[in-house]
């Protein structure tokens, strides 16, 4: 009946819906995962980097203090003053590694703050939209089943106009295709008759010839 088809449509556009939802809901974990990991990566990276460039510095340090031991007392003063802006160099390096982390994890903080405020709003225009689909399905469906009714009408209508003007274009079609074939047939008989005259006459003509043909010899 109309209204169980009503019923399943709506029963099919909540599904969608929900699925729909369902689906945002995923893809959007799914990209908050991806920034996580691309981040998590690009903060592994530089973590590697810094860490390499300590242990070249760890190197450098180690030769410098190689070439303090070997060099006399200006190139001694010279590297320990190069010493010390390496070590200036290290500490601000891991400030601002300690810095990035900070700034990654409150990254991360308001990231998952947005996610969780999005999700909120989400549930309440579920609760919502719920609430005002059971105040208004009654007369949703009154409208809905008036509009078929009054669809179906109007397409009744058309569709019985369509079929007249064909029957009838498909009536004219065929009294005009009845006198064409008598027109045809009426052809025909006089092509035949014309035929058989001038056989007819040829005939007679052979014959006379004949005949002369006889007289002469």
């Amino acid at each position: 009946s109309l209204t169980n088809c009503i019923t399943v449509i709506l029963l099919t556009f909540q599904t969608n819906i929900l699925t729909e939802l369902r689906n945002w809901k995923l893809s959007l974990i799914q990209h908050h995962k991806l920034q996580m990991k691309q981040e998590k990566e690009k903060h592994a990276a530089h973590v590697k980097q810094l860490c390499n460039e300590m242990e070249n510095l760890k190197e450098l340090l180690h030769t410098y203090e190689i070439s303090i031991a070997r060099k006399d007392e200006v190139v001694i003063t010279n590297l320990t003053q190069a010493r010390e802006k390496e070590k200036e160099r290290i500490e601000l390096m891991r400030k601002f590694t300690l810095w990035r982390i900070q700034h990654v994890k409150a990254s991360q903080e308001e990231y998952a703050n947005r996610i969780a405020d999005k999700q909120f709003r989400t549930t309440l225009m579920k609760k919502v939209w719920a609430a005002w689909r059971s105040l208004s399905e009654e007369k949703w469906k009154d409208k809905v089943a008036r509009a078929c009714q009054l669809r179906a009408e109007d397409v009744c209508v058309q569709l019985t106009n369509e079929y007249e003007a064909k029957i009838a274009e498909l009536t004219a079609n065929l009294e005009q295709t009845k006198a064409e074939i008598l027109r045809l047939h009426s052809e025909r008989d006089q092509y035949e008759d014309t035929m058989k005259k001038a056989f007819m006459r040829g005939v007679c003509a052979l014959n006379l010839e004949a005949m002369t043909m006889f007289q002469g010899k």
